[in-house]
């Protein structure tokens, strides 16, 4: 056992590139390292922990369980000492680097502007970037310290990292302005049963999308979802050149210079706004951004 000991960071760093690479020669390649270097730091890490981290007896290595286990906390353990470097960093100089965050398209520019209220308020000196992140890259972005929080729609919390929902927004529907609910001030549900609903993924690969199938199943039919072809813009120009709907939180109203209609629903699903990051971090900005707001309710 390790007596106690911490784990060496550079050795975590050789142990995680050669599970990534299932091998050593390609590990001591990215780390510009020799394999007989790699290889003896990985001996010494598994003599410090008392455990086998790979399974030696095929063509490729394979992590063990206890090297599976490692394996899952070491790229979080990693960035979040890279964290605390950088805020160390930053700390001692006159500039520094903006509070990053990342959100994705379902999570409007307009929605980030208001949860940043308490930071106004209270850091404005802070200065902060607001970052359009694609779902399946938001991890990699914080690993990688490309951001510091991501803000995603939905509930589940991942395996290595923090999470918390910070908000609820009302739904509501968007149609061109053409479309025959566009003078409509409130619709039901069950309104939209024969129309095409503009999703941003298929079922299955995104919360968002199950929110909504759940949604209209729960009002008695199956929906009909096409999956918008032109991605990273605001949710409201998916329906500005079709008959298409599409599910926003954007307020009710015109929009996209009066091509959208934005309609209220008539009690409408509350869609959540999940906060990430690295967990064993400290940061009093985010501190600001995950306090639990209260749900902005529709115009009725």
């Amino acid at each position: 056992m390790s007596g106690g000991r911490p784990l060496d960071l550079y050795r975590l760093q050789q142990f995680l590139a050669v599970a990534d690479h299932a091998g050593f020669t390609s590990a001591a390649t990215e780390l510009h390292l020799t394999q007989q270097a790699v290889s003896a730091a990985i001996g010494q890490l598994e003599r410090q922990l008392g455990v086998s981290l790979f399974d030696r007896s095929g063509r490729k290595l394979r992590t063990t369980e206890a090297g599976a286990v490692l394996r899952e906390g070491a790229r979080v353990l990693l960035a979040a000492a890279a964290s605390l470097a950088e805020r160390t960093h930053e700390a001692g100089t006159a500039a520094p680097r903006p509070f990053v965050i990342g959100h994705t398209p379902a999570v409007t520019a307009e929605e980030v502007y208001l949860l940043l209220e308490p930071v106004r308020a209270q850091l404005p000196e802070v200065s902060v970037t607001a970052r359009e992140v694609f779902p399946d890259a938001l991890a990699r972005a914080l690993y990688d310290g490309e951001i510091d929080l991501a803000l995603r729609r939905g509930v589940a919390m991942p395996p290595d990292l923090a999470s918390a929902v910070i908000a609820y927004d009302p739904v509501r529907v968007a149609v061109a302005a053409g479309h025959r609910l566009a003078d409509r001030e409130r619709v039901w549900i069950d309104d939209l049963r024969a129309e095409s609903i503009i999703v941003w993924a298929p079922p299955g690969s995104s919360f968002y999308t199950d929110f909504l199938l759940s949604t209209c199943r729960r009002a008695g039919f199956e929906p009909t979802f096409v999956v918008n072809r032109v991605q990273g813009t605001p949710p409201v120009t998916a329906v500005a050149d079709n008959d298409h709907i599409a599910f926003v939180t954007a307020p009710a109203g015109p929009a996209l210079g009066g091509r959208v209609t934005v309609v209220d629903l008539v009690d409408p699903p509350l869609a959540p706004t999940q906060a990430l990051w690295l967990p064993h971090t400290v940061s009093p900005i985010r501190d600001l951004l995950t306090v639990r707001r209260p749900t902005r309710s529709p115009a009725l």
